[in-house]
């Protein structure tokens, strides 16, 4: 089911405005979530670890809604939020990823989105993961952010931003078109193109 951007971002607003940042929040992962958990996907690959990084995805959401500033749409915020939490998921290689979050009230509603998901991936779907796994962890939610969310190269460069590090539009355009060639070229030798 398509979800209304606008009217979302609109509710979300009303809600902040109004400090119900509760109800804000819950709007926000139920709405946003699902698409949210197929970039986690997309780029993580597995689907126990996805799981996880959604819960804490939901979780810092959660927790930041005091600190949300409209100055971008919320949705980027939140999408900028899962990619930190994959950022932070790989780079601690000795978590042990199979503990669970605590259960609070964000992780209740992550559980909903994740129980209502559909966890059967399409063919086309798996065999565009089995391609992704040989990009890296940047090419992957650069590929699922442009590919899968739909998302503009501004609104890509906005997520894949970190805390002092810019990255310029330019930049995602080339990297994507080398990312293109790469898959292309992969699909092509395992005989997944016509041709």
């Amino acid at each position: 089911m398509a979800v209304d951007g606008e009217a979302v971002e609109k509710r979300i607003q009303e809600l902040l405005s109004d400090g119900k940042m509760e109800e804000a929040a819950t709007a926000a992962i139920k709405a946003y979530g699902p698409q949210i958990l197929r970039y986690l996907r997309s780029i993580l690959g597995d689907e126990e670890e996805s799981r996880d990084a959604f819960g804490q995805f939901a979780e810092n959401l959660w927790r930041g809604m005091p600190r949300f500033r409209s100055t971008a749409p919320f949705r980027i915020w939140a999408y900028r939020i899962a990619w930190n939490v994959a950022c932070d998921l790989r780079k601690q290689p000795w978590r042990n990823r199979r503990r669970r979050l605590e259960t609070g009230e964000a992780s209740r509603v992550a559980q909903t989105v994740v129980t209502e998901s559909d966890v059967k991936l399409e063919k086309r779907r798996v065999d565009l993961l089995l391609l992704r796994e040989s990009l890296s962890l940047e090419d992957r939610a650069l590929a699922a952010l442009r590919i899968d969310q739909e998302l503009s190269w501004g609104e890509c460069a906005e997520v894949l931003s970190r805390t002092g590090d810019e990255v310029k539009v330019n930049t995602l355009t080339k990297r994507f078109e080398r990312i293109k060639e790469r898959l292309g070229a992969l699909a092509k030798k395992r005989g997944l193109l016509d041709g």
